[in-house]
This record gives C-alpha cells, sequence and structure tokens, in this order.
C-alpha cells in the first residue's frame, strides 16, 4: 500500500470580539483547547475592557462530532498521525491571519495558549518568529522539539504559565519534569500563577495577568 499526498487550496474561519479602534491598547490572539470551537472560546474573554482589548480566536481546522451524539461541534488542531504535515497546515492558516489582522503592527500583541492551544501558539511563535508583548501558557505542555535558542528572540516578553492546583494534566508528576524544563526555555520574565480549579481558565486570573 502506498499513501500519497495532494496538495490544494482551504478555507478556515476564525472569531473576534470587540472592535479594533483608535482606543484599542491590546491585541490578543487566544488558542483554544481541543474541543472547543474558537467563537464558544471567546466567552473567557468578555469581561475585559472592551475599549482596549481586541480579541482574536483561531479556528483549529479539524472538527467532529462531540459524544457520538451528532450535536455538538468540537475541534482539534493536530494529532500524532502526520503531525508534522498538520503543523504546516495550521501554521500556513496563521501566517494569513497574522497578515489579514496586521498583527505585525499591533501595540501590544498579547498571544494565549489553552491545553492543545498551547502547543500551537509555542510552535508558532517559535518557528515563525512571532514577536508579543506577554504570552500566557494555561494548562498545556509545550512540544518537546523545541529549545532555548527557538525564543532566545523573545526579549522583554512577559511569560506566564498558569494552571490549576486541581488539574489532573498539570499534576505533581508534570510540574516536576516540566517546570524545569519551562525555566530553560524561558530563562527571563517568567512566572509560574497556579490557582484553585481544575483544567480550565480561570477568568480572574486572566484579568490579573492582563493588568486590568
Amino acid at each position: 500500500m502506498d499513501e500519497k499526498q495532494v496538495s490544494y487550496r482551504s478555507t478556515n474561519t476564525y472569531s473576534t470580539l470587540n472592535a479594533y479602534t483608535d482606543k484599542t491598547e491590546n491585541v490578543w490572539v487566544v488558542f483554544h483547547g481541543i474541543d472547543y470551537l474558537s467563537r464558544y472560546f471567546l466567552k473567557y474573554f468578555r469581561h475585559l475592557n472592551q475599549e482596549k482589548n481586541y480579541i482574536i480566536a483561531p479556528q483549529a481546522p479539524s472538527k467532529y462530532y462531540l459524544n457520538g451524539k451528532y450535536e455538538h461541534v468540537g475541534a482539534s488542531w493536530a494529532t500524532r498521525e502526520n503531525t508534522e504535515q498538520e503543523i504546516e497546515n495550521v501554521l500556513a492558516y496563521l501566517d494569513e491571519l497574522y497578515e489579514k489582522e496586521a498583527l505585525k503592527n499591533a501595540k501590544n500583541l498579547i498571544l494565549f495558549g489553552y491545553s492543545q492551544g498551547v502547543s500551537i501558539v509555542t510552535r508558532w511563535i517559535a518557528r515563525r518568529k512571532i514577536h508579543c508583548s506577554k504570552l500566557i501558557l494555561n494548562s498545556g505542555r509545550i512540544p518537546a522539539e523545541l529549545k532555548p535558542e527557538d525564543f532566545a528572540f523573545l526579549e522583554g516578553t512577559e511569560i506566564s504559565f498558569i494552571y490549576g492546583t486541581e488539574d489532573p494534566f498539570v499534576n505533581k508528576e508534570f510540574l516536576e519534569s516540566e517546570e524545569k524544563r519551562i525555566r530553560e526555555l524561558f530563562p527571563k520574565n517568567l512566572t509560574f500563577i497556579p490557582f484553585d480549579g481544575g483544567h480550565e481558565v480561570n477568568k480572574e486570573v486572566i484579568i490579573r495577568v492582563a493588568g486590568e
């Protein structure tokens, strides 16, 4: 059996919250976790100041029905099947989003990844050398192939790693193995922020990290 491939043009959506105006101070790009759709993920950022914050939520491309009931739809960024090609497809999509939203001109670009979104946002930053004011990593694992030199250009970027103290995916074993590595990847301006909760996005923590 042979496995072959073809290239073709694809179109994907993304969701935004608030309006980009002269009063906008922060532009967020927020990467949801597995089983989310981008428009529903935006609910975690509705409490931020609407005039100051413009939120962009990219949409993971691989959609499927949840729970086998054919009612609710979720999505995934990539899987272990043909991972590298899936990542390249996602990065090509993000490159187009970056250009369309003129993110290079953002006054303060804040990148946020939750759960599986952590792997995508860190790969995008590392491979495309995306500069940002803040990088917020919430309850996710940084891909094993990424090295400290991949992030050396992030001079002055504030980096936060957020996790729930009751999160079954970010448990004692995870912290023991990952905390040292995260500190090696981001030796400057790194803060660990635990909160009382599980595998979730905590709105109060987001407010604090946003500086509001």
